[in-house]
């Protein structure tokens, strides 16, 4: 069906999130700036890290057992409960319709490669304001999405406390 003149166009907007102030103000900043309507769907995207494996002894001898595994598996599934149910209470009476989607992996692959599969018409992120140094040695997730997905990012600074 051919979209008729001033009729809305239906967006798709993706908002990574993870446990920072930073994305928080991201997802807010996409609400309120983006004009997100009844008509768009926001898809809030977290990237769980993986389980890290232990195979052998680490160097103070100790071997991981399975139950310490476990819980270090609920850790993680908690931390990406805890950080979706803030972004959905962000989202409440923002009149949107809200998807949830969980991938485990390094965060640059994972919004990489769901915003090639969902094809979003913008991508937000926030951005930490890690200085040259520190973006040096951790990488910036925000600058590696912006030169490797295929739609509009928008990077979002947090507004930094005057008294810093």
């Amino acid at each position: 069906m051919a979209e008729t003149e001033g009729s809305p166009k239906e967006r798709r907007v993706m908002v990574a999130v993870d446990e920072s102030e930073e994305s928080m103000y991201a997802l807010s900043w996409a609400l309120d700036f983006l004009c997100i309507g009844d008509e768009d769907t926001l898809v809030l995207l977290h990237a769980q890290l993986p389980p890290r494996v232990y195979t052998t002894v680490d160097d103070t001898g100790y071997l991981f057992s399975s139950d310490i595994m476990e819980s270090m598996g609920r850790y993680q599934r908690s931390i990406t409960e805890n950080v979706l149910e803030r972004a959905k209470r962000i989202c409440t009476g923002k009149n949107v319709c809200v998807e949830t989607r969980v991938a485990i992996g390094d965060a640059r692959d994972v919004i990489c490669e769901q915003a090639e599969q969902l094809q979003p018409d913008f991508l937000v992120i926030g951005s930490h304001g890690y200085g040259a140094i520190k973006r040096a040695f951790l990488g910036s997730v925000s600058d590696y999405c912006a030169h490797n997905v295929k739609c509009p990012v928008l990077i979002v600074k947090h507004p930094r406390n005057k008294t810093e």
